[in-house]
C-alpha cells in the first residue's frame, strides 16, 4: 500500500468537504497517537486498533492538555461542535486512506459521545459550582 502524503489528503478532503478547518485534521492526527499512548500503556505498551469510545476520550483528555479552558472555543473556531463532528473528521481521514478502520467501525461509534460542555469547561468551573451543579442534577 503506498503511503499516503498527509498535507496532501488533507487538501483533497477539504476541497470536498468544507466543514471543518485545517488544524482540526491535525488534532485528530496528534489525538490520535496520544490515545494509542493510552491504550498502550494499559496493554504493556502493545498497540492495537482503538475503538470510537476510546478515541473520543482521548481526543477529550488530549484537548484539556492542550487548549486547557479554551478547548471548547477552539473546537468552535474549527467547526466542531459534537463528538458526531469528530466521527465525520475521522471518516473523511479513512475515506481518503490516512486512517485505518475495521468492519466493526462506523460513524455511530462517535453519536453517543459526551457533552462538550460536561468534558471541556465543568474541570475548569470553580469547586463550589462544580458542587452546586451535582446537587441541582440530583435534584
Amino acid at each position: 500500500m503506498q503511503e499516503v502524503n498527509f498535507d496532501e489528503a488533507v487538501d483533497h478532503i477539504l476541497a470536498q468537504d468544507e466543514r471543518f478547518h485545517r488544524d482540526a485534521y491535525v488534532f485528530m492526527r496528534e489525538a490520535l497517537d496520544f490515545t494509542q499512548k493510552l491504550v498502550g500503556r494499559e496493554n504493556q505498551g502493545k498497540v492495537r486498533h482503538v475503538t470510537g469510545q476510546e478515541l473520543l476520550d482521548g481526543l477529550r483528555q488530549h484537548a484539556l492538555l492542550q487548549f486547557g479552558p479554551m478547548a471548547i472555543t477552539v473546537f468552535e473556531e474549527w467547526g466542531i461542535r459534537t463528538c458526531q463532528n469528530f466521527g465525520e473528521i475521522v471518516f473523511n481521514m479513512v475515506e481518503i486512506g490516512l486512517l485505518a478502520k475495521t468492519e466493526k467501525d462506523s460513524r455511530d461509534d462517535f453519536q453517543n459521545g459526551y457533552d462538550f460542555t460536561e468534558a471541556f469547561c465543568k474541570p475548569y468551573w470553580p469547586k463550589a459550582r462544580r458542587q452546586t451543579e451535582v446537587k441541582s442534577s440530583v435534584a
